[in-house]
């Protein structure tokens, strides 16, 4: 599947969605189909991550340490 076609289905999960959402509390069918639904867009989003990344530069991030980064990095000024 190409990035279009993948971008396409993301766009009519997200209608879907918009739709279901003020229904979803009123059955038990809509919130599945709503989760499901969701689910559903998750999975299109990560397959198009992964049709955008970069294989050359995904390599040499794997072969490049990194630092890593402690909880207390983050809280330095």
């Amino acid at each position: 599947m190409n990035k279009n076609q993948l971008k396409k289905r993301i766009k009519d999960k997200e209608l879907q969605i918009k739709k279901l959402d003020l229904h979803k509390t009123s059955s038990e069918v809509c919130s599945q189909l709503y989760n499901t639904l969701i689910l559903e867009k998750a999975i299109l989003k990560k397959e198009l991550d992964e049709l955008e990344k970069n294989i050359f530069v995904e390599s040499i991030k794997k072969v490049l340490p990194r630092k890593q980064k402690l909880i207390c990095d983050y809280f330095k000024s």
